[in-house]
């Protein structure tokens, strides 16, 4: 299967940017990370959410659109492969977790009015870990402002991921449970997932991986 725009994603604390990152200097690819670390209300959120997820979910959605508007359609023709550790659906699936019910139709209104215009991945890969691995994952990088995110936050987080895949009917969309390897410190997983990623055939929908 030829992959030219490849998107990875997971979960907080799932190693999707890690796994992008390796992945991109392996394959000479260009690389597109999300640049939540810049985002001035991300910090706030987690210490308020009801005052500050909207803005949040605006800044995000706004970002997220500029980024790849700008990166995917302007493909760079000395680069055979594109890897994204987002999609622009995230946006949505953060959403429906953080914001009100009128706040979110007004989002989706929105929302609705962007997608249509960017282009869709050639493979869609989701990285599953237990909401148990997250937490884990999360306290080991330390990052200051994750620290207080709730398991249920995480778990709706999932729901949202798996309510999106089973309205997909034109994405060839991979699931592979992680939870029992360790594709950043260990070669050997590292290679499997590369083989699961790019030696396999896939079919339109979900197609699901179990180590």
């Amino acid at each position: 299967m030829s992959i030219r725009y490849l998107v990875i994603e997971g979960n907080i604390g799932a190693g999707k940017t890690s796994l992008c990152k390796k992945l991109a200097t392996d394959r000479n690819a260009k690389l597109i990370l999300e640049q939540f670390a810049e985002n001035p209300f991300l910090p706030k959120f987690y210490e308020n959410p009801e005052r500050f997820a909207f803005p949040l979910e605006l800044s995000f959605l706004a970002d997220r659109y500029n980024q790849l508007k700008t990166n995917v359609e302007n493909f760079d023709l000395f680069s055979d492969l594109i890897i994204a550790d987002y999609f622009f659906m995230k946006s949505l699936i953060f959403s429906a977790s953080t914001l009100q019910a009128d706040e979110y139709k007004l989002y989706r209104q929105l929302f609705d009015i962007i997608y249509s215009s960017l282009p869709k991945p050639d493979l869609y890969v989701y990285l599953h870990k237990s909401v148990e691995n997250l937490q884990k994952n999360i306290k080991h990088r330390a990052r200051e402002y994750e620290q207080n995110i709730s398991s249920d936050y995480l778990k709706s987080i999932e729901n949202g991921y798996f309510n999106f895949f089973k309205q997909q009917t034109e994405m060839k969309i991979v699931l592979i449970d992680t939870n029992n390897i360790d594709f950043i410190n260990n070669e050997k997983h590292y290679k499997q997932i590369v083989k699961t990623i790019f030696e396999q055939n896939y079919c339109t929908g979900i197609n699901r991986i179990v180590f």
